[in-house]
C-alpha cells in the first residue's frame, strides 16, 4: 500500500522535533552550561556575559533548526539587526518569537514569567542576565525594582529591551490589544520604541502544540514596521498615545 503525505507527515514531524528537542537539551546542558560557568567565573561583567551566550545558544539553536527542517528559511530585516538602544514592541505568535529575538541582539532584556525563575540553573541564568519579572510579587519585588531603575541606563549605553505588549500569543493571528507598560517605560527611560514585525513562527510551531509543523514549506520573517520617538509632539505625547500608533504600525505591517 502506497504512504500518502497525510500518513508521513506526522511520523516527520515526530522525528524531527524530538532531534531539535534533545539538540536543544543536549547543547545547553554538555556546552553552554560550562559557558555560562566560566563566564560567572571570570566575566568582568556577567550580566552582559550571559546575554550574549544565550543570544549565541539561541543562535546556533535556529541554524540548527533551519538546517533540518526541510524548506525552512528565515528572511530576517537588516533593519532590525542593526536597532540598538531601545525598547522594541513586536507581535507574538509562538513560543518561538522571545527566543529568536534574543538570538538577533547581542546585548538584551526582556520580560520572563515568574515561575521561570524558580527554576534550578535556569532561573540563575535569567536572574544573572539582568531579565525582569513579569509581576511584582512575593521575593521577585526587589528584583523587578532593581531591574527597573537600571533599566534607563542599560538602554542608553545601547542594550534593547523587548516586549510583547498583547501579553500571550495570538491563536488566530491578528494582533491582539496593548497594554501600555512598554510605552509607560520607554517615556520614563527617554527611549524610542522600534515596532518590529514577526511572520509565521506559528506555522513552524503553533501554539499549544508539542510537535514542530516540520514538513511545510515556511518563510519566517522579521521586520521594522516604524519607529516611534518619546519625545515626539505628535506620536509620543503620551505612553496611551504610543500605544495607538504602535498598534497601528503593527497592524498595517501585517496586513501588507
Amino acid at each position: 500500500m502506497r504512504l500518502s503525505f497525510s500518513h508521513i507527515k506526522p511520523i516527520a514531524d515526530l522525528v524531527i522535533t524530538l532531534v531539535i528537542w534533545i539538540y536543544y537539551i543536549f547543547s545547553y546542558l554538555v556546552f553552554f552550561s560550562l559557558c555560562y560557568f566560566a563566564a560567572s567565573l571570570f566575566a568582568r561583567d556577567r550580566e552582559i556575559a550571559f546575554q550574549r551566550i544565550n543570544h549565541l545558544y539561541y543562535r546556533s539553536f535556529f541554524f540548527f533548526v533551519r538546517t533540518i527542517v526541510p524548506g525552512l528559511d528565515f528572511r530576517i530585516q537588516h533593519e532590525v539587526l542593526s536597532i540598538r538602544a531601545s525598547v522594541i514592541v513586536c507581535n507574538h505568535l509562538s513560543y518561538l518569537d522571545p527566543i529568536l529575538l534574543i538570538s538577533l541582539f547581542e546585548k538584551h532584556k526582556t520580560i520572563v514569567k515568574n515561575p521561570f525563575f524558580k527554576v534550578p540553573i535556569f532561573g540563575w541564568v535569567l536572574k544573572t542576565a539582568g531579565y525582569l519579572p513579569a509581576t511584582a510579587s512575593g521575593t521577585l519585588v526587589s528584583l523587578m525594582m532593581e531591574r527597573m531603575n537600571d533599566l534607563k541606563g542599560y538602554l542608553s549605553s545601547g542594550g534593547n529591551f523587548f516586549i510583547f505588549p498583547e501579553g500571550t500569543r495570538s491563536r488566530d493571528g491578528k494582533l491582539g490589544r496593548f497594554s501600555e507598560g512598554a510605552f509607560k517605560i520607554a517615556k520614563r527611560c527617554n527611549a524610542p520604541i522600534q515596532v518590529v514585525s514577526i511572520r509565521n513562527t506559528q506555522r513552524l510551531f503553533p501554539p499549544d502544540r508539542f510537535l514542530f509543523n516540520a514538513c511545510v514549506k515556511n518563510t519566517i520573517e522579521v521586520r521594522l514596521a516604524g519607529t516611534i520617538e518619546p519625545d515626539d509632539p505628535i506620536k509620543g505625547s503620551s505612553a496611551s498615545e504610543m500605544k495607538e500608533e504602535a498598534w497601528s504600525l503593527l497592524n498595517n505591517s501585517l496586513n501588507n
